[in-house]
């Protein structure tokens, strides 16, 4: 029997395509992962893998081979960056703290325990400095300033 594996955050549950896809064997070493490692909630390596999808998508590498769909650290945690706002708009960094994740280093740690459990995979030139100080989160999840740069000028 295939569990509905779903984020609630606040009263919204969210059920995405790219979790539904996943087997169940899949989700229970991502959780029992999560559960083993404890620093990070298992919805934070969920959202991790459905931002490299979206960013796979972004990128328009999706229908390529395994090998030319690699992205690096740090276009992952760009698409984590757009995908976050889109999915918990002014909640993100509440979200983010919830599961424990406070710097995108902590992505990078979640990224490479899934590539050690054998979850993901990485090239000879990935490390986790990818992964070091590339934004800072108050900064980069400014609800109020991203808002204000994407409202269309005034006419004057």
């Amino acid at each position: 029997m295939m569990r509905a594996l779903v984020c609630i955050v606040g009263r919204k549950a969210i059920i995405t395509p790219q979790l539904q896809a996943m087997s169940e064997d899949s989700i229970r070493e991502i959780e029992d992962l999560a559960e083993s490692d404890g620093r990070y909630k298992k919805e934070a390596y969920f959202f991790v893998y459905d931002s490299l999808q979206y960013t796979v998508e972004k990128m328009g590498r999706e229908n390529q081979t395994r090998e030319k769909r690699h992205i690096s650290g740090r276009d992952l945690l760009s698409g984590i960056s757009d995908f976050a706002i889109k999915q918990y708009g002014p909640l993100t960094l509440e979200v983010f703290a919830h599961w424990g994740v406070y710097k995108t280093r902590d992505f990078g740690e979640m990224v490479f325990n899934l590539v050690s459990a054998e979850l993901m995979s990485k090239t000879e030139n990935d490390c986790i400095d990818d992964f070091v100080d590339i934004y800072d989160f108050a900064q980069e999840f400014d609800w109020k300033k991203r808002r204000t740069n994407q409202r269309p000028a005034k006419n004057v």
